[in-house]
C-alpha cells in the first residue's frame, strides 16, 4: 500500500451494480476513510491516484458486499457453535433417527448432570415427533437438557429443566405474546412458545453452558463473512446485547457491519443506543412480530395444510385457523405503532402469513396516516412474507413498505411446500421473488440465521432457477433474472438498512465494502452459481478483511466480561 494511503484493487470484473449496470477494471480507494476515489479501467483510476499502489487480483471478479438485511448474528453464534449443538437437517442430521443417535452419544460421553443446549431441530424436514419432556426424558433422564426449534418459535426440555425451573406443578401464567404447553392436567410438557416463554424455560441453562459467548458470536460473523456478507442486522436486539456487539465491530479487523433492530418487548424499545464505532454499529428500528412460523403451525394463514404424513407426523393442526395465530391484537400492534412512529424508528414486521400480512398492512397504512408519514421515505420493512401474494405486494409498495423475503423457506422446505404441507397452486408460489420484483418493492433477500446457513450465493441461484436444495424446480413463474438478484443481495438490502448512500454499490464516494469472487456469475449457468462461484475474501472500508487476526483478538478478550450475554433472549425467526 502506498504512502499516502491510496491503493488501486483491480480485477478481470468489477461488477458495479449501479444505476447503470457499470463494469469496470479497478476500484482506487482512499484507505484512511475507506472511499472509492474512481471507478473504471486501470488507467482512470491511476490517473485518480497517481501515487496509489496496485492490488491486482487477478482473474478474480468484484462485487458490492452482499447484505443479509434480517438476521440475529450474536444468539446465532451461542446457539450453534460450541459448546452448543448444532442439529439442523442441512449441517448434517438429516432425519430424527439422526438426532437422537447423538442424543443418545452425548449422553454416554459428557460428563453425568451437565447440561446440554441444541438448536436447529426441525420437525418437518427430520420427520420428528413433537419432543415433549416424556419424549426427551427417554433419551436425557438426568440432565438438563433444551432443544431451540429451527424456527426460532418454540423450544423443547426435559423433566430436568422443569425441575430446575421449579415448575412440577405446572409453569408460571403466560406471558404476554408467548405461551407454555401444558397437560390435560396443567402441568408443564416441555414445550414454551415465543420469546417470553422460550427465555423463562431456558435462560439460566444458556448462562450456565455458554463460557465464551462473544468467541461463538465471532465463529458466526466470521461464516457470514467466509460467504461474501459484509452487512447484516440483529433483528431481535436487546441493549443487553450492546457491549458484546460494540466489542466485536470495535475489533480492528472485524468484518461484518452490523444495524439493530432492538425488540418491541423490551423495556424502553425506543432508546436511542450510543456505540463506539457508529459506521460499523447503529440502531435501525423497532422489531415486532405479526404471527409465528409455517413449520410449526402458527402462522396466520388463510388455507389449511393438507392432511399429509409430514404434517401428521410434525403434529401441526390441518387448520387453518387465520387471525387465531396473530401473536398481539391489533390495538397491541397499533399501540406499538404509536409509541415508536413518532420518535423516527424504522419500523419492521416479523410476518409469513397472507391473513397476517393483510393485518400487517391495515395497521402500517393507519399508522403512517395517524403519524402524517403517509407519502414520505419511511422505509418501513416486513420480513419473510412466505405466503404473500402479488396483490399485497403491490399494497405494500403503494404505502412505501419494503419487502425482505427468505429463499432459504424456499430452498430447504419448497419439496414439502408443494403438495405435502399445502395445495400445488400455494405451496409451489411460497416465496413468491417475481411478484415481489414486479410491485417493486425494494426486494431484499436474507438468512435469518441460524435458521439456515449465511449463504447469498444459495440465495442467488435459487432466486434464479427456482429449484430447491434436491435440484426440483417449483413455481417457475416466480424466478427472476441474475440481476435483479444481485440487487435483491446488495444495494436493496443497504436501502432498507438506511445505508445505500455510502453502501450497496461501488460507486465513488461510497465505502469500499467488496466481496471478492473466483468467477463472474454472469458466465457461469445459473445452477451452477454456487458449485462454481467461489468466495475468495471481502473488504470492508477498504480493508481485506482478516479473520485469522479478527479472531485472536476475540480470543484474547476476557470471557467473564460478556458471560451474561449467553443468556438474554432467543429469536423467533421464520
Amino acid at each position: 500500500m502506498a504512502d499516502n494511503g491510496t491503493v488501486i484493487i483491480k480485477a478481470a470484473a468489477v461488477i458495479t451494480i449501479d444505476a447503470g449496470d457499470t463494469r469496470a477494471e479497478a476500484i482506487a480507494v482512499d484507505t484512511a476513510t475507506g472511499r472509492i476515489l474512481a471507478v473504471g479501467s486501470l488507467a482512470e483510476c491511476q490517473t485518480a491516484a497517481p501515487d496509489a499502489s496496485i492490488d491486482d487480483r487477478g482473474s478474480h471478479v468484484l462485487l458490492p458486499g452482499f447484505v443479509d438485511p434480517h438476521s440475529h448474528p450474536f444468539m446465532s453464534g451461542v446457539t450453534t457453535q460450541a459448546p452448543a449443538h448444532w442439529i439442523a437437517p442441512y449441517v448434517g442430521y438429516p432425519s430424527w433417527a439422526d438426532v437422537t443417535a447423538y442424543f443418545d452419544k452425548l449422553q454416554a460421553s459428557e460428563p453425568a448432570g451437565e447440561p446440554l443446549v441444541f438448536s436447529g431441530l426441525d420437525r418437518m424436514l427430520q420427520g420428528a415427533p413433537l419432543p415433549t419432556a416424556d419424549v426427551l426424558d427417554a433419551h436425557f433422564p438426568d440432565r438438563p437438557v433444551i432443544i431451540i426449534d429451527n424456527s426460532g418459535h418454540i423450544v423443547y426440555f426435559n423433566s430436568a429443566i422443569i425441575a430446575l425451573n421449579g415448575w412440577e406443578a405446572g409453569p408460571p401464567a403466560d406471558p404476554v405474546g408467548g405461551s407454555y404447553g401444558r397437560t390435560a392436567d396443567g402441568k408443564c410438557d416441555g414445550t414454551a412458545n415465543e420469546v417470553p416463554a422460550m427465555m423463562a424455560a431456558g435462560g439460566a441453562v444458556l448462562l450456565k453452558v455458554m463460557t465464551h459467548p462473544l468467541h461463538q458470536a465471532a465463529e458466526w460473523l466470521a461464516l457470514m463473512s467466509r460467504n461474501g456478507v459484509t452487512m447484516t442486522t440483529d433483528h431481535t436486539f436487546d441493549p443487553m446485547y450492546l457491549k458484546g456487539y460494540d466489542a466485536l465491530t470495535s475489533m480492528a479487523d472485524a468484518p461484518v457491519r452490523i444495524g439493530l433492530y432492538q425488540m418491541s418487548t423490551t423495556a424502553d424499545a425506543g432508546a436511542i443506543i450510543e456505540t463506539t464505532k457508529h459506521d460499523m454499529l447503529w440502531k435501525q428500528g423497532v422489531k415486532m412480530w405479526a404471527d409465528g412460523s409455517p413449520w410449526v403451525g402458527s402462522a396466520a394463514i388463510s388455507f389449511p395444510y393438507l392432511d399429509s404424513k409430514t404434517v401428521n407426523d410434525a403434529q401441526i393442526a390441518v387448520g387453518p385457523f387465520g387471525d387465531k395465530n396473530m401473536n398481539y391484537t391489533r390495538a397491541q400492534l397499533d399501540t406499538a405503532l404509536d409509541q415508536y412512529a413518532p420518535q423516527g424508528w424504522q419500523m419492521s414486521f416479523h410476518c409469513n402469513g397472507d391473513v397476517g400480512l393483510d393485518v400487517v398492512l391495515d395497521c402500517y397504512e393507519a399508522g403512517l396516516a395517524r403519524h402524517g408519514l403517509t407519502g414520505t421515505d419511511h422505509r418501513w420493512r416486513v420480513e419473510h412474507c412466505g405466503a404473500g401474494r402479488g396483490d399485497q405486494f403491490e399494497r405494500a409498495h403503494a404505502l412505501g413498505v419494503t419487502i425482505s423475503l427468505s429463499p432459504f423457506q424456499f430452498i430447504y422446505w419448497g419439496d414439502l411446500l408443494d403438495g405435502e404441507l399445502f395445495a400445488p397452486e400455494i405451496g409451489s408460489q411460497w416465496q413468491r421473488f417475481a411478484d415481489a420484483w414486479k410491485a417493486d418493492v425494494g426486494l431484499s433477500f436474507h438468512n435469518d440465521g441460524s435458521v439456515s446457513p449465511p449463504i447469498p450465493m444459495l440465495n442467488i441461484q435459487t432466486a434464479v432457477t427456482r429449484t430447491t436444495i434436491s435440484g426440483t424446480l417449483h413455481g417457475a413463474n416466480q424466478a427472476i433474472t441474475l440481476d435483479q438478484a444481485l440487487r435483491a443481495s446488495t444495494i436493496n438490502g443497504a436501502r432498507q438498512l438506511g445505508r445505500d448512500a455510502d453502501l450497496g454499490s461501488i460507486e465513488v464516494g461510497k465505502m469500499a465494502d467488496l466481496v471478492e469472487l473466483s468467477h463472474d456469475p454472469f458466465a457461469v449457468d445459473a445452477h451452477d452459481l454456487v458449485k462454481k462461484v467461489k468466495v475468495e475474501g471481502t473488504w470492508v472500508g477498504g480493508r481485506r478483511v482478516d479473520l485469522k487476526k479478527f479472531k485472536a483478538e476475540v480470543e484474547a478478550s476476557d470471557p467473564t466480561h460478556f458471560h451474561h450475554l449467553a443468556g438474554v433472549n432467543h429469536h423467533p425467526c421464520c
